[in-house]
């Protein structure tokens, strides 16, 4: 079930209506949801289920089950088994054949990329990099060449690191949007190149604060280059009909289908 990852009023009145009713309410940090419940006068007892104890507690919240009460799962923010823990729970639940229901409700990686203005169709939520620059380096150069909007978390006292690691691995042209601790009471966001953003950081001690989420502009497309492509489809159109052979030609380069077809034409000599 997802819970507010700030703001306390960002949370559905189905989900307040599921802990009202739950009676048990698995967190991954009982203080923490206690304050939520507080606020909404909701009487539920808490168990604690977080990365050190999940395994165990899966079993205990199992043996709930198995009575025929009813068990929320809560993270401290946001959503279970995103960058968080309850997958192991989750898992175990459907493998011993509990209906497993998600309560949807704010998100810090859709809300920053809302926010972004990056106009690529699809996003990339990476969630956490490793801790090391070494180790961060070589999974950003995994994902330097693809065309999607890439989402990261991070942690303040890293923040500044991951920014230097992600413009010289990605690029500093490429701009990236620093999301700061959405929806609480100092939210801030900043969108430039990566190239900036380690001055824009520095500017302000309150700046390296917070919790993050960086949101990293796409990889721009490569453009085919135009002699390769032509050899591509002369080869294609001495096998196949025309149409086949555009159909291939644009699996293979992913080039634009009406350019490739008029491309054809020419080298067929029908335009």
């Amino acid at each position: 079930m997802a819970t507010p990852i700030g703001n306390l009023s960002d949370i559905s009145a189905r989900a307040i209506e599921i802990l009202s009713s739950a009676g048990n309410i698995a967190a991954e940090d009982t203080r923490v949801t206690r304050r939520l419940l507080d606020h909404y006068g909701i009487t539920a007892r808490l168990m604690a289920v977080h990365e050190h104890n999940e395994q165990r507690a899966a079993g205990d919240v199992l043996a709930l089950l198995a009575t025929g009460a009813n068990v929320a799962l809560v993270s401290d923010a946001g959503t279970p088994g995103i960058s968080d823990p309850g997958a192991r729970l989750v898992a175990a639940a459907h493998a011993a054949g509990y209906c497993v229901c998600p309560v949807p409700g704010a998100n810090a990686a859709a809300a920053a990329v809302s926010a972004s203005g990056f106009l690529s169709p699809h996003f990339l939520f990476y969630g956490f990099l490793p801790a090391r620059s070494s180790a961060r380096r070589t999974a950003l150069k995994a994902l330097d060449a693809l065309p999607y909007t890439l989402v990261f978390y991070e942690a303040p006292h890293r923040v500044a690191e991951c920014v230097d690691d992600l413009a010289a691995t990605l690029g500093a042209a490429r701009r990236i949007m620093i999301a700061r601790e959405l929806t609480k009471l100092f939210e801030e966001t900043h969108v430039c190149t990566m190239g900036d953003a380690a001055a824009w950081l520095a500017a302000s001690e309150h700046r390296t604060k917070g919790e993050f989420v960086l949101v990293v502009e796409g990889a721009a497309a490569s453009v085919p280059d135009a002699a390769a492509l032509d050899q591509t489809l002369q080869a294609l159109l001495e096998e196949l009909p025309l149409k086949q052979a555009v159909a291939l030609a644009v699996k293979i380069t992913g080039g634009n289908r009406n350019d490739l077809y008029q491309r054809a034409l020419v080298l067929k000599g029908d335009a």
